[in-house]
């Protein structure tokens, strides 16, 4: 059979649709970029706020066009977070949660014996043990993703993903290095680690995320590691000597902030304030030259007022991010925000949204700036129409380069020299 995919959401999901490509080539399908030509169409789901939602019920109504006869699937975290909504998506011939990608392919085979639509979602349990099976390559030939850890106990009001993921539960070490060692070989030099709440990876256990960092550095062709989005409270002062005695960990720190306003943070039922958060940020940068922080910022939460949107502001503003990812509150049903008072206006958001993404496009310029005159480690991915290598520094800048070396996948040693449109300009050392 021919399988295609389309995969919403974070890098999570795009490990599990890897997971699922591997599951279907094992038993001799091919997976094809065709949709049209599919036989199986899948597509991977996000539901993190409910402009997701919609962009899976868009994605479901296009490729029921395009893929006339295949059998389509409906997967991940939408149909797992609200089961009941089955029965309003017709255009879906199977539709399964997140508990076990490794019964997809039997599904796919019961729908083609007896042709009647498949509903099978099951609720995580309490129990649940990490069962993601590992994977052999990722479509990325430069860097791959690494899924440790899923589950989140966090229950921020705003949140629907506790429910679309279930408890906390973490990869195993000796898993977590064999699957470094099948993607070193295959050409891999770099691994991102990645989960739900990831700096929860071991919890209820002996072992924490530098464990998972030093599993992945033992393998000799894995020449760096970075960590996807992390929890501000759950980096101890311990956690950051390891992470700085580790010589392949990438000194980039994605510090998921939402306000930068106490009374915000509080009703979001986040687990730290501002002070705590600045000072985390002072001890990282006192351990790690040119340590970027990255965040993701929220504006227009449920109650957010103009003078605490402004303390927001003004403390993205002080912490200087090296970039951030700004996006506007969207209320979601089954959260605890989805019913407080004095819901922002969309056209406020919308405003907010503007000066909150113009004062962080000036830090991260800002940041940027600083790094003339560095010496970087970059790997290179891509080679563009006028002759420039690009790739990502240690500290992840985006850096170009001319070369007359082919350059892609490899990690170079360069000299920063300018600065273009939000991309470091280097030169050979």
């Amino acid at each position: 059979m021919k399988i295609g995919f389309f995969t919403l959401g974070c890098k999570v999901n795009q490990y599990e649709t890897q997971v699922m490509r591997e599951l279907f080539e094992k038993q001799g399908d091919t997976v094809i970029t065709d949709a049209a030509l599919c036989d199986v169409f899948i597509i991977n789901s996000c539901t993190v706020t409910a402009e997701s939602d919609r962009k899976t019920r868009q994605m479901l109504r296009k490729y029921r066009a395009i893929c006339k006869n295949a059998v389509i699937v409906l997967a991940g975290c939408m149909p797992q977070a609200f089961p009941d909504i089955a029965d309003k998506l017709p255009e879906a011939d199977i539709i399964v949660g997140n508990t076990d990608p490794k019964k997809i392919p039997l599904l796919v085979k019961a729908f083609l014996e007896n042709g009647e639509k498949i509903v099978k979602i099951e609720k995580h349990e309490r129990s649940e043990i990490f069962n993601t099976p590992d994977i052999t390559d990722f479509e990325e030939r430069t860097r791959a993703f690494m899924k440790i850890e899923d589950g989140c106990d966090r229950y921020c009001t705003y949140c629907i993903i506790p429910f679309a993921r279930g408890a906390i539960r973490s990869k195993n070490l000796e898993s977590i290095k064999e699957e470094a060692k099948i993607l070193g070989q295959k050409g891999f030099c770099e691994i991102v680690l990645v989960g739900i709440n990831l700096t929860s990876y071991g919890k209820g256990t002996d072992i924490n995320i530098c464990d998972a960092i030093d599993a992945v550095c033992s393998v000799d062709e894995i020449k760096r590691v970075r960590l996807g989005s992390l929890e501000p409270d759950h980096i101890s002062d311990e956690m950051l000597k390891r992470l700085k005695s580790q010589e392949k960990f990438c000194p980039q720190f994605h510090l998921s902030l939402q306000s930068g306003c106490d009374e915000t943070l509080k009703r979001m039922n986040r687990h730290y304030d501002t002070a705590f958060y600045r000072d985390l940020v002072k001890r990282i940068r006192e351990n790690f030259e040119s340590a970027a922080i990255t965040t993701d910022i929220m504006v227009g939460f449920a109650g957010e007022s103009e003078e605490e949107f402004t303390k927001s502001l003004n403390f993205a503003k002080e912490i200087g991010f090296a970039s951030a990812h700004v996006f506007a509150y969207s209320r979601r049903e089954g959260t605890v925000a989805y019913n407080m008072k004095n819901q922002v206006d969309k056209n406020e958001k919308s405003r907010r949204s503007r000066l909150m993404i113009e004062a962080t496009l000036k830090t991260q310029n800002d940041f940027l700036d600083g790094m003339i005159g560095k010496t970087c480690s970059v790997l290179f991915e891509t080679k563009d129409d006028l002759g420039f290598y690009h790739g990502f520094s240690e500290n992840y800048c985006p850096v170009k380069i001319k070369s007359e070396e082919n350059l892609n996948g490899k990690i170079s040693e360069v000299e920063i020299i300018d600065i273009e449109n939000l991309t470091l300009i280097a030169k050979s050392k």
